[in-house]
């Protein structure tokens, strides 16, 4: 293994950490809104149907936008990796010639 790949290794790691950190807190704070509308609802005093509907399409809004981040970030780290790969083939590529 080159320092290279293992320096690819090592980013495409820690951008998959980042990406489950962010999951991580996405799932966290849907477990929060769903714990809190069902204690409202069986409170008695729950939102208005039109409200609630609203409150679950921001929340698929946001899912959406933290999974879109995520492929985004990925795209990123899959990238970087490809134009490292490439600065050390041309590197090699140059001292051979």
């Amino acid at each position: 293994m080159s320092r290279a790949s293992l320096q690819a290794d090592l980013a495409n790691a820690q951008a998959r950490n980042t990406r489950l950190g962010a999951r991580v807190q996405q799932l966290e704070k849907r477990l929060s809104q769903v714990l809190g509308t069902q204690a409202w609802q069986e409170s008695g005093l729950g939102a208005p149907a039109d409200i609630d509907e609203l409150q679950r399409k921001i929340t698929r809004l946001e899912q959406r936008n933290v999974e879109l981040a995520s492929a985004l970030e990925e795209a990123r780290s899959g990238l970087d990796a490809a134009r490292a790969a490439n600065r050390d083939l041309t590197r090699a590529l140059n001292q051979r010639g």
